[in-house]
């Protein structure tokens, strides 16, 4: 049985999760930020460059489907502090191949590093993400993926302040990886070890490994899962066509400058971190389920309004609305998935394997589809995702005996 803890454990078990999504974050914009001078450094044209960060998706996808193993031979704590060890030692690959060996290979090796390693990982964190929520009885899994977000933009911060400062990629993505480090053994030191995530916590466990594996897939088997898949895939989907596509349909669908087509999406990252930030206590009020379908109508609202708006302004409270809607669907899938904490790790790294491979492959696949009917006209698709995302939203009703994301302020209700 897991142990009871103090105020004092679980104030430090919060904070470490936290550091872990920052890093997480921070991981992803340190290397994206130093794009332009990887390709200029190893040599590569941009459609290279495009195989070379598929291959890098590929091994995410790859550590997100088998973070089950992971977390049945490792347990959550090993795992997370293998996973953070790797996806470090990745971005000094990057480093490495971009500056002192020029070699796109060992770019590609670092990216496969660093994707497997946060792949896994995220599937992780989240579980322990949810793990503090049933100790809570607070919805705060969109808080923890807003410090994901925070993280991104403190990496972002960084690499403009080492383009400024001359620093080259391998100094810089060094100097990061030693950062990442130092938080994954600093985090993972306040993380209380828990049978529910399968941590090994006496000899004997180690032992029955093939049955935690056989538990941790069992998951694929359960309707559930599927339908809390497709509520994080609509969301995912839609979270990732806009990271990628939503600028170039500012300035291609439009006709504006490429400055606005920035600005839309900073409005859309901004509103969608907002929402992140303020979205647990509205869930604790309204329960899951109710908050999953006003945002899906949001999203929906928003989505149309981008395609359609007759002016600028209006694109951006597209914009605006299109990030409120889809910020919540992937924690709160995350959420749900992890009711039942004996099963929270299986559950939750089937649903976002479902969800990450959309928000992974959905952007090449809107890429393809846009050269036929057109950016704009293409993101009808996403639409229609996020309508069966709301419709499936009552799969993320919390299970008998969970009280998190049932409304009413998070407590049970008679």
């Amino acid at each position: 049985m897991d142990q009871t803890l103090t105020r004092s454990q679980l104030v430090r078990w919060r904070t470490a999760i936290f550091a872990i999504f920052l890093a997480s974050g921070l991981s992803v914009a340190t290397w994206a930020a130093r794009v332009p001078a990887i390709i200029s450094g190893v040599g590569v044209d941009r459609a290279q460059l495009g195989l070379m960060l598929f291959v890098g998706g590929l091994a995410a996808v790859t550590g997100l489907s088998i973070s089950s193993i992971v977390l049945a031979r490792f347990g959550a704590k090993r795992g997370m502090l293998v996973m953070m060890i790797l996806f470090a030692i990745g971005i000094a690959v990057i480093g490495v191949g971009t500056d002192l060996l020029h070699s796109p290979g060992v770019v590609v090796a670092g990216l496969v590093l660093w994707g497997f390693g946060n792949g896994a990982l995220d599937v992780i964190m989240n579980v322990e993400g949810a793990a503090i929520e049933k100790q809570v009885e607070k919805t705060i899994l969109p808080l923890f993926h807003a410090f994901f977000s925070f993280g991104t933009v403190i990496g972002a911060g960084l690499g403009i302040l080492a383009i400024g400062w001359g620093l080259d990629v391998f100094t810089h993505l060094t100097a990061i990886a030693v950062v990442l480090l130092v938080v994954a053994f600093v985090s993972i030191a306040n993380v209380p070890a828990r049978e529910a995530a399968m941590d090994a916590v006496d000899e004997p466990a180690k032992a029955g490994w093939r049955e935690r594996l056989h538990l941790a897939l069992s998951a694929w088997r359960e309707p559930r899962t599927y339908a809390l898949g497709i509520v994080m895939l609509g969301m995912a989907f839609a979270e990732g066509g806009a990271n990628d596509w939503l600028a170039l349909g500012v300035v291609q669908g439009h006709g504006a400058g490429e400055e606005f087509g920035a600005a839309g999406l900073a409005v859309f990252s901004v509103s969608m971190t907002v929402v992140r930030v303020l979205g647990g206590p509205l869930v604790d009020r309204f329960g899951r389920v109710a908050t999953l379908r006003v945002l899906a109508v949001t999203a929906t609202a928003g989505l149309l309004l981008f395609i359609l708006a007759p002016s600028l302004p209006l694109v951006f409270a597209g914009a605006a609305l299109w990030g409120a809607g889809v910020s919540l669907g992937f924690p709160l899938g995350m959420s749900a998935a992890a009711d039942d904490p004996a099963k929270a790790a299986a559950r939750v790294s089937a649903a976002a394997t479902i969800g990450y491979i959309a928000f992974l492959a959905g952007p090449p696949l809107l890429g393809l589809i846009s050269e036929h009917i057109g950016l704009l006209n293409t993101l009808y698709i996403l639409v229609a995702l996020i309508v069966a995302s709301g419709l499936a939203s009552p799969a993320a009703r919390p299970i008998a005996g969970s009280h998190v994301g049932a409304g009413g302020g998070g407590r049970p209700r008679g």
